[in-house]
């Protein structure tokens, strides 16, 4: 073998050892990471919850007021009682819905709100005043907006009819027109309104032009599409395919704390 051929084989030979050497150190890191990476992001959604909630305060404490002031409960969506045997902890509204042994496939028809596929269960946490006694509860939500999925928090007040708040922590809209669904001054519009019209329907509705009523919010100016978007999501989850069996039961008294 010729010196030149020794050579780019050693020169071979220490770009491997090296990109092995990296790749272990790289799986080490994710490995050793992952467990402060799931811990921050429990730490974040108990922040959105709590947020959603009205409770959130600079500086607080939050994973001993969430503790204090939420019960997470898993429930199916489709006879709406408390999976006792699932852990809320260790549960992911995400996953179920994207599993196809934990969730269900929506016809375009009734799939008003773009998501393609609706979980079987899902978490809701109910919410307490300082005295322990039940103050509502606060429920994911999610839908199609121009150019991704939305995904949300609203917190109904006790009657599990007037929005106490709402938080779309996750998004890709456009910066500026639909991204102002995260905009504070635009998310306080939504205190106090009324989802259900005295029918039991959903009339809860995002209008141009200046809400003028319980059930209405100001859509967001430049952004029909991401407008339209929430609109059709508050429709699809407060509706009798999603929620609104489940905000009856709990105003009956008929699911409290499992």
């Amino acid at each position: 073998m010729s010196k030149n051929n020794e050579g780019l084989g050693k020169t071979v030979g220490v770009v491997l050892a090296l990109c092995l050497v990296c790749s272990i150190v790289v799986a080490g890191a994710a490995v050793g990471l992952k467990p402060l990476q799931e811990k921050n992001a429990a730490l974040a959604m108990q922040q959105n919850i709590l947020d959603a909630a009205g409770v959130l305060e600079t500086g607080m404490d939050v994973p001993a007021v969430y503790n204090d002031r939420i019960k997470p409960l898993v429930i199916s969506l489709q006879d709406y009682q408390v999976m006792q045997d699932k852990n809320p902890a260790e549960f992911d509204n995400r996953k179920a819905a994207n599993d196809p042994d934990t969730s269900t496939q929506l016809e375009k028809a009734n799939d008003i709100a773009g998501l393609g596929s609706m979980e079987n269960m899902t978490e809701v946490y109910l919410v307490t005043d300082e005295n322990g006694n039940r103050n509502g509860a606060v429920l994911h939500i999610r839908g199609q907006g121009l150019w991704g999925t939305m995904y949300g928090l609203i917190s109904l007040e006790d009657d599990f009819n007037t929005v106490r708040g709402v938080n779309f922590y996750e998004h890709s809209e456009t910066p500026g027109l639909g991204g102002e669904i995260t905009n504070p001054s635009w998310v306080k519009s939504w205190v106090g309104k009324e989802i259900y019209g005295d029918d039991g329907k959903v009339k809860f509705d995002l209008v141009k032009g200046g809400a003028d009523s319980e059930h209405e919010v100001d859509a967001l100016s430049g952004a029909t599409l991401t407008s339209n978007g929430v609109d059709a999501l508050i429709s699809f989850w407060m509706g009798d395919k999603a929620y609104a069996p489940l905000l009856d039961k709990l105003r009956k008294g008929e699911l409290t704390n499992g």
